[in-house]
């Protein structure tokens, strides 16, 4: 008795009746097309480990913040929020915190260093936009002190008796004072760097 013929195509073509070892009779034919009415999304060549399964380009790196406009930016906006705060802790507790100074100095670092990168101007910038913003919330908290004890609006205080402000800080400031103010501009000269990097 003869022996019937594989009809063209078939994939088990060996003659045994069995599939090629360790192959899809469906993936793709040896000329890289995948067959008609096959799978075409199937592959001839097996995965190999580490590969990405899509076939698709790795992605693309991080584009490189060097925007010293929009760190400025960033510090500054960063600088006047955390003054308006340390104000009002200061007003509220009627005493200087070192650790509230220090966060003025790393919010504003760090924005700057965040949003600008790494340009090597943002942390001097930042030391000097803390320095300020420390002071400014020392006013602020003279100023929620003042407005508690003699009953007169914040907003009149701040913007019509500014300089009174100011003579009020010349007269109370000591060790303390210039020590916070140190501490803000360290904290955020450090914060500006880390952030960037």
């Amino acid at each position: 008795m003869s022996q019937p013929v594989p009809p063209p195509g078939n994939p088990y073509s060996d003659g045994a009746g069995q599939p090629p070892v360790g192959q899809n009779p469906y993936a793709q034919n040896p000329g890289g097309q995948a067959p008609s009415g096959g799978n075409p999304f199937a592959q001839g060549v097996p995965q190999q480990p580490g590969q990405n399964p899509f076939g698709a380009y790795p992605p693309a790196p991080a584009p490189r913040r060097n925007n010293i406009g929009l760190g400025l930016v960033a510090a500054v906006v960063a600088a006047l929020v955390t003054a308006g705060i340390y104000g009002a802790i200061l007003g509220g507790t009627e005493t200087e915190i070192g650790w509230a100074a220090i966060g003025v100095g790393f919010a504003v670092g760090f924005a700057a260093g965040k949003v600008g990168g790494g340009n090597p101007v943002l942390p001097v910038v930042s030391a000097v936009l803390s320095l300020g913003a420390v002071y400014l919330g020392q006013l602020v908290g003279i100023a929620v002190y003042a407005s508690k004890e003699f009953g007169v609006s914040f907003t009149d205080l701040f913007f019509n008796e500014f300089g009174m402000l100011t003579e009020a800080w010349a007269e109370g400031k000591d060790a303390m004072t210039f020590l916070f103010l140190a501490l803000g501009a360290v904290a955020a000269f450090s914060a500006a760097k880390k952030a960037s990097a």
